[in-house]
């Protein structure tokens, strides 16, 4: 008989020399790619976004919307891959925020950002006053890996000392190979303060202006010019800078009656850290009080290892102590995304062994040592070429890559089994060489074998399209499983029949006679399916039968499927990891000092305190802590007022405790929020989001044609929020009223004296705010030291120091605020907030309780809307077109949802039409396709209820297990109807054929379902990877089973007419 494909692949490698070659190169590329690939937690995902600064000193947040933020939007919503646009207009400033498709390289979307704002700079009059754009894009690589807080052990260390050695640690630590921005949060800087005493001033007859221009005109420096005499070039170079602060004393700053007036005769001036606006503070368990600190936050380039830079600075950090660290100073880790990579990565990589182990053991127990070695050997070589292929795809060895391996190990064995087990089967008949017998048992199982693979790719690889965030965080899972497979096929057919050749040569006898298959309608499986099946295929109600059997299936089908809509069975987009840390961010009123934010945050960690699991926290207040990729999205970064605080919470490690962090997160809620209510703060916990994250689990946006008639409607429907049961850290984006006080200016009285508005304004600004007028030049400071003129802290605390200040009008006389201003008091307008050119007023929140699913507060919330007197529009999955009277869209972590189910459901469906075009194109048949998929809906059985007994929530990794079982299970069904059609076309009953095969390929089948199942034990304990176990095991379990009874019985009720 003539071979096929398979056949004559299996021909020519069975006995070559090359083939043990081919294995060895594949093991080795295995081994380089766990060497060079880097390992991270989790998927890095390419997510650019770009903030937009534009100054607009002294415009109302009303004019900076109308004559900045509107026309920014318009010119930015122009570039090509544009997901979204932000803006926030502030008193004196716009905010905008552009946020890129994911997915469109970082380098391309700053290069067409910058492109199309400085291209349409002419989109403000010249005189308008409104300042250059600052863009200053993001993006996951500003992620810092590592944090190293400094804190004194010593009291007399002060935060200034502390600041001064992270500045020289950045330098250091900035030689490491691989490091990207370092930077230093918390820091007090040196500055030289210059304090101007009014009366003084007015003493000696100086002005405000005398003194900043003084200040400025005596700090040049001139570029060298030569001069050649006698023969020789000498370099000549006018003037020297201000070197140190007894420079500045005797700088000259005016002339009275009495003489010369020094800087010091109308100024106090010192060296000395300036006045913090932020405050960083650490405090480890056990501590009776937190300590003043600093944290250096450290980025690392593109592509480079995690682990490897985080191992550098630790090594280089023991070297600096005592050198560069002085003895007192406490350099403490707290972060280290290279180790959490590490152990994850690890872990992974040993359960990825056990599982490949666990399955040779199986063969081991079902067949014997030699093909246990056959299929363990090209398991190996299966996953070496796998992970090498990964790594030329580009991705990282990372939670979710490894776990796609470790759940398709089921799935790459199976060739291997099947090639196996028929040619195990093939050398039981006896009469033939082994030679002979390969290529033979090969080809016969080749052409399904080659269909079935293709089917589990066709299932899986439209996944791999899967848009927004969670494309990237899915994409190694069809992508690493679709490549494993087409290499576990060509294993199985090009190494699988050397290993045989070389390994099962030993078992045939010589002896071997028979040269006839024996009868396979005999033996204990052949007489188990015969009585199962037999009542369903000969009598007068076997056609009755089948009909019962089939509507009782599909019963059980229905039932499955209704079990979500009973809550039996939960959806979630993906549930929580059990991670190192989480993040309390605290929002106190607007105007409420840094020190106060302090106060309460102190509190805060004192109860804390109280929870064993944790390790130490780290107080942010008036500044951000080191961000990760939720804090990316959300723009934590941006926190820098002094009424926001942030404490991170690091957990000690995940083997030292029980709990895992999402109960600790959960556990703590309760008593801080009661702390916050008690002291004025909104307090919420912040844990980091399993997989994409959005601005908030639950984001109402409120639209609407008037902005104040926007913010009441916000506040309305906070207060459904916080009177809905389970919905928790309810939060708006309505700043408190914050006081302002308004200085007018006479215009009138200003232009008689012959004093320019300006100069009333800028002396104003620098008194109250302080003007960095000039810079100390010194040759051991990284950064620039600043002059600051400005007054006294003291004399800040009302106007009347300020008021008696003195400008100089253009005739040369001295004229005092108090005659050109008055004080007149209001409050701070209002941000205005724009999503993609509408004005909108946010709502957000998260869910805890039972559920434990922001999808169903969500639907909670919008159901009960009505009956609040909320007869709002809503909208689910875009913004209202027109906002001509009050509506609403529903955001957060339901949009995330929504795309991922709809792409995920697109993508099953692709998938279904590409294996019924497969199996069309081998069967030649539209109709046995139908019966050769049947059993996808089978797996609803063994999933829903798998979920339900677990109590396991259905999210996105649950619908990842279920599209790879459609590939799965019609795998087994290509097998069992090819299998009948063989046996139909050597001459038997088409009745006997079908229980034949059923008892036939019960064996590999079951095999291969149970080696699949194996895999996914080994991912049954991950918090977020366990859903997609349930679905495998149950859902390979229960239509495993059914499959072998079903597609028979199917295939005998569609086609045994033809056959009578």
């Amino acid at each position: 008989m003539s071979l096929g494909i398979s056949g004559k692949i299996a021909h020519a490698f069975q006995n070559s020399a090359i083939t043990p070659l081919l294995a060895l190169v594949g093991l080795l590329l295995g081994f380089f790619a766990i060497m060079v690939t880097p390992k991270e937690e989790e998927p890095q995902i390419d997510v650019t976004f770009a903030n937009v600064y534009i100054g607009f000193p002294g415009a109302s947040a009303r004019e900076v919307e109308q004559l900045v933020s509107i026309p920014a939007e318009q010119v930015l919503s122009e570039i090509k891959g544009v997901d979204d646009i932000f803006s926030i207009s502030q008193p004196g400033q716009s905010v905008l925020t552009v946020a890129f498709e994911v997915g469109i390289p970082r380098e391309e979307a700053i290069l067409n950002l910058y492109n199309q704002v400085h291209s349409n700079k002419d989109w403000f009059p010249q005189n308008l006053g409104v300042s250059d754009p600052i863009i200053k894009p993001m993006g996951i690589d500003d992620v810092p890996i590592m944090a190293i807080t400094l804190s004194a052990e010593n009291p007399e260390i002060t935060t200034e000392s502390l600041t001064q050695v992270a500045h020289a640690l950045e330098v250091e630590l900035k030689r490491i190979p691989g490091t990207r921005d370092i930077y230093t949060i918390g820091g007090h800087n040196d500055v030289v303060q210059v304090r101007l005493d009014p009366a003084r001033m007015n003493g000696h007859g100086l002005a405000f202006d005398d003194v900043r221009n003084a200040l400025m005109s005596a700090n040049a420096g001139g570029y060298r010019q030569p001069l050649i005499q006698d023969n020789e070039v000498i370099q000549i170079q006018a003037g020297n800078f201000l070197q140190n602060t007894a420079e500045l004393q005797q700088l000259i700053v005016g002339k009275s009656a009495g003489g010369l007036v020094y800087l010091s005769d109308v100024a106090t001036i010192s060296r000395m850290a300036d006045v913090p606006d932020q405050a960083v503070f650490t405090r480890d368990l056990g501590e009776a009080t937190s300590s003043p600190a600093v944290t250096l936050a450290i980025a690392k380039q593109p592509g480079m290892n995690a682990i490897d830079i985080t191992q550098a600075i630790d090594e280089r950090l023991e070297k600096l102590h005592n050198r560069l660290i002085p003895a007192g100073v406490k350099a403490e880790v707290t972060r280290d995304y290279g180790i959490t990579a590490k152990d994850k990565s690890d872990k992974l990589i040993a359960k990825l062994l056990f599982a490949t182990a666990a399955v040779v053991v199986l063969v081991l127990a079902t067949m014997s040592w030699r093909e246990a070695i056959i299929v363990g050997g090209a398991i190996f070589i299966t996953l070496a070429i796998t992970l090498f292929a990964s790594w030329v795809w580009g991705f990282t060895l990372n939670r979710v890559s490894l776990f796609a391996l470790i759940f398709s190990i089921g799935i790459l064995v199976d060739d291997a089994i099947v090639v196996v087990e028929n040619i195990h089967r093939h050398l039981h008949m006896g009469g033939k060489k082994l030679l002979e017998v390969i290529p033979v048992a090969v080809d016969e199982v080749g052409g399904p074998t080659i269909l079935a693979t293709f089917t589990v790719i066709a299932a899986l690889m439209p996944m791999a399209f899967v848009s927004g965030l969670m494309g990237p965080y899915m994409s190694p899972i069809p992508i690493n499983a679709s490549t494993g497979m087409l290499i576990s096929l060509a294993v199985a057919f090009v190494v699988t029949p050397w290993l045989s050749y070389k390994l099962l040569n030993k078992t045939v006898s010589a002896g071997a006679h028979s040269h006839e298959e024996p009868d396979p309608r005999q033996g204990k499986l052949y007489n188990f399916f015969n009585k199962l099946m037999r009542p369903f295929t000969v009598g007068a109600h076997a056609a009755k039968k089948r009909v019962l059997l089939f509507a009782a299936i599909t019963g059980l089908i229905f039932l499955a499927v209704a079990l979500p809509a009973f809550e039996l069975v939960v959806m979630k987009m993906l549930p929580f990891d059990n991670k190192s840390e989480f993040q309390v961010m605290v929002d106190m009123p607007e105007g409420t000092p840094v020190e106060q934010t302090l106060r309460v945050m102190e509190e805060l960690s004192d109860e804390l305190m109280k929870v064993p699991e944790i390790k130490d926290v780290q107080l942010y207040a008036g500044t951000a802590s080191p961000i990760n990729f939720n804090g990316l999205v959300r723009q934590y970064y941006m926190r820098a007022y002094p009424n926001q605080g942030d404490i991170q919470v690091n957990l000690v490690d995940k083997h030292e405790r029980d709990r895992q962090s999402h109960d600790i997160a959960l556990s703590v809620r309760e008593p801080l929020q009661k702390i916050g209510l008690a002291m004025n703060a909104n307090v919420k916990i912040v844990e980091v989001p399993p997989g994409p994250p959005v601005m908030a689990p639950i984001v109402a946006e409120v639209y609407g044609p008037d902005y104040d008639r926007q913010i009441k409607a916000a506040k309305e429907l906070r207060s459904l929020f916080e009177n809905t049961a389970d919905i928790v850290d309810v939060d708006d984006y309505v700043e408190a009223d914050q006081e302002k006080w308004l200085l007018d200016i006479d215009r009138q009285r200003a232009a008689m004296l012959g004093v320019a508005q300006s100069s009333i304004v800028q002396a104003i600004n620098t008194a109250l705010g302080g003007e960095d007028v000039s810079y100390l030049h010194t040759e051991h400071n990284k950064y620039p030291l600043p002059i600051r003129l400005e007054l006294a802290e003291g004399d800040k605390v009302d106007l009347n120091q300020l008021m008696v200040m003195k400008v100089r009008s253009q005739t040369g006389a001295f004229v005092p605020l108090a005659d050109l201003v008055h004080v007149r008091k209001s409050t701070i307008e209002k941000n205005i907030y724009h999503k993609n050119l509408q004005p909108v007023v946010f709502v957000t929140a998260d869910m805890a309780g039972e559920l434990d699913s922001p999808l169903y507060g969500l639907f909670s919330i919008a159901f009960g809307m009505e009956d609040a007197g909320l007869n709002w529009e809503q909208w689910y999955i875009q913004q209202p077109a027109l906002a001509d009277d009050i509506s609403m869209k529903w955001d957060g972590e339901w949009q995330i949802t929504y795309e991922t189910f709809r792409d995920m459901g697109i993508a099953y469906g692709v998938g279904m039409i590409l294996i019924y075009l497969l199996v069309v194109g081998q069967f030649r048949s539209y109709l046995v396709p139908l019966i050769i998929m049947a059993p996808i809906p089978l797996t609803v059985i063994g999933v829903m209820p798998g979920h339900a007994l677990f109590g396991a929530q259905f999210t996105a990794t649950s619908m990842i297990g279920m599209i790879a079982l459609a590939g799965i299970i019609v795998r087994n069904s290509i097998l069992l109807v090819d299998f009948i059609n063989q046996k139909s076309a050597e001459g038997m009953a088409f009745a006997d054929a079908v229980i034949v095969a059923a008892a036939v390929r019960a064996r590999p089948i079951v095999l291969t379902a149970v080696a699949a199942m194996i895999g996914a034990f080994f991912i049954l304990d991950d918090p977020i990877f366990n859903g997609l176990a349930i679905s495998l095991i149950f859902g390979i379990f229960v239509s495993t089973m059914l499959t072998l009874v079903i597609i028979p019985l199917l295939y005998y009720a569609a086609f045994h007419k033809q056959h009578d």
